[in-house]
């Protein structure tokens, strides 16, 4: 058994963990966190033993806070896939950004990891019964554990959380007590009934095994940037044959602040064991319409403001009094770098759209704010280029919502009746998509580099109803553009043997395509001269990397006849 002990971050008081406490025993704060003896034979010793345990968050098992293995309740969370987002860094001009996919998990969201460890603590100290508030994500994945656990939860939720989660949350046998107000108001409740009942009540960021879970996050972030770095597949489980990384970055939306908090003292223990050679910069995100970390954060306030009254459909962010989170949050931006942001409700489900469609990722309105979070600091230039970012995909869509995707996301295709014959069926369903292309512009793409024309083409075909045609080189170009004769031609500028501004020209001399417009996409910086060639000429200059996919889409509608 390993001994770790219990520290006061008000009072520094340290002491002997023997059983889970909800407050400091020398001064009453709640705020709780966990230390561990040093192991002797040093940080590269613990690293070759991980070989010996299994692909989930329980393989760092030595570092996290429970006595006994017989204890671990456990459903296979953790070493969720670390996915480089390859369409969306292209489309951005930022290669290294990496998604750490937390959906994932057992039950969807990174709160699995939460609850593994909230769990296994309960089972080992003997406790049979709990309560918790939460917004849904924390709901689900406690009440998943704790029913193969034995425990019995009595789950607070706001009377916002969709059916759907309320529905599972009680699938599992909790008791789900719906509030009739806030998130702050859902945890007062829940601690008043918890404080009458003398039940156990889960503190959440304040207590230990919270954070002691989210830096598991941040462990295998670095372990599976070492496998990048190193020429390997993220997956592979590691010992001490590499070096593990931390990335320049960390992004995540907050509501309580439970995340980000944890995986930095994650980073900051394997910073301080030696084992990364930096610390993360921090960037948190909240949603406009409750943004008190944000709102405090750029009024230079030590403390807080609270939001009474949060506006925004992203309830699972909806926390108004973060407390002593973003005291922590705001100490660790000024320590390290970083930033918190307000992001608005439009801009995280436009985010969500993008993310799906260019990178085929499903996420939640809180991961969607994460996005668009670092869509905002890109075009800012707070992230450059060359930076590695891990983005916490926190969770999956659940469900996809109808004011996400509009009214009309289906087209109807009528067929003839099942007594015709075949012909005619076929002559019917042949006729019908006709009609649906009949509406359609034809567009030309002519570029030679096959990510970015793949890119391009895959924006079209997310956001819009176009016939594309594709050339790789600009001699194949110039015949493509007047064989087809699209409404509208794409084009890059430097390619071999004919080059953009040689088509451009081809094109303006050519009384059928003199009126076609243009639209220039290139990673070259022009000079004046260039320019001036194609001045009056094309209807809109496009820097690769430098453009969101909604960018080019308006570009297009609004030059398309």
């Amino acid at each position: 058994m390993k001994n770790f002990a219990v520290v006061c971050r008000n009072c520094q008081t340290q002491t002997p963990f023997t059983y889970p406490v909800s407050r400091c025993p020398h001064c009453g704060e709640s705020w709780l966190d966990a230390v561990y003896e040093s192991a002797p034979e040093g940080p590269q010793a613990w690293q070759s033993r991980l070989c010996l345990y299994g692909a989930n968050l329980w393989r760092y098992r030595e570092r996290l806070p429970l006595r006994d293995e017989a204890n671990i309740v456990s459903l296979g969370e953790g070493w969720t896939p670390l996915l480089r987002a390859h369409n969306l860094g292209l489309m951005l001009g930022h290669p290294n950004i990496f998604i750490k996919d937390e959906r994932q998990g057992p039950t969807g969201s990174f709160k699995d990891r939460q609850a593994t460890i909230a769990i296994s603590a309960l089972k080992e100290a003997g406790i049979t019964e709990a309560v918790i508030a939460s917004t849904g994500n924390v709901a689900i994945a406690f009440s998943a554990y704790a029913a193969r656990a034995g425990i019995k939860m009595w789950v607070f939720v706001t009377s916002s959380v969709p059916a759907d989660k309320m529905r599972e949350v009680a699938l599992y046998g909790s008791e789900v007590i719906k509030v009739a107000g806030t998130y702050d108001e859902c945890k007062r409740v829940a601690a008043e009934f918890a404080a009458s009942k003398n039940l156990f009540l889960d503190q959440g960021i304040k207590g230990i095994a919270a954070k002691e879970a989210m830096k598991t996050l941040a462990y295998e972030v670095a372990e599976q940037l070492g496998n990048v770095a190193a020429g390997l597949d993220p997956s592979l489980l590691s010992g001490d044959h590499h070096s593990w990384q931390a990335p320049d970055w960390y992004l995540q939306a907050v509501s309580g602040g439970l995340g980000p908090v944890g995986v930095m003292k994650g980073f900051a223990e394997l910073f301080d064991q030696g084992i990364i050679d930096k610390m993360p910069k921090l960037a948190c995100f909240q949603a406009s319409g409750c943004a008190p970390m944000a709102n405090s954060f750029h009024k230079g306030l030590a403390t807080a403001e609270n939001v009474e009254d949060p506006i925004t459909d992203i309830t699972t962010l909806a926390t108004g009094a973060p407390g002593a989170a973003y005291e922590v949050i705001r100490e660790l931006i000024h320590t390290y770098g970083g930033t918190i942001e307000a992001i608005d409700d439009a801009a995280a489900f436009e985010a969500l759209q993008v993310v799906a469609r260019m990178d085929g990722l499903s996420i939640e309105p809180a991961t969607a704010v994460t996005f668009a979070g670092l869509f905002k600091l890109i075009r800012e230039g707070v992230i450059q280029p060359h930076e590695t970012v891990v983005v916490n995909c926190s969770g999956h869509t659940f469900p996809v919502e109808k004011h996400i995707v509009g009214e009309h996301y289906t087209r109807d295709v009528v067929l003839e009746e099942a007594g015709a014959a075949y012909s005619a069926r076929q002559e019917g369903l042949l006729t019908a998509l006709e009609d649906l292309d009949a509406r359609v512009q034809r567009i030309a793409i002519i570029e030679d580099n096959p990510d970015a024309a793949r890119l391009i083409r895959r924006i079209l075909q997310a956001q819009g109803d176009y016939l594309i045609d594709e050339a790789y080189n600009g001699v194949d170009g110039l015949v493509l553009i007047k064989e087809k004769r699209p409404n509208l031609v794409i084009l890059d500028l430097m390619m071999p043997d004919l080059d953009g501004f040689a088509i451009v020209e081809a094109m303006k001399k050519d009384g059928r395509l003199q009126d076609v417009p243009i639209i220039v996409i290139t990673a070259k910086e022009l000079s004046a001269i260039e320019r001036q060639r194609l001045d009056g000429k094309i209807k809109v200059l496009l820097q690769k990397g430098s453009f969101m996919d909604s960018d080019l889409i308006s570009d297009i509608r609004r030059v398309l006849p």
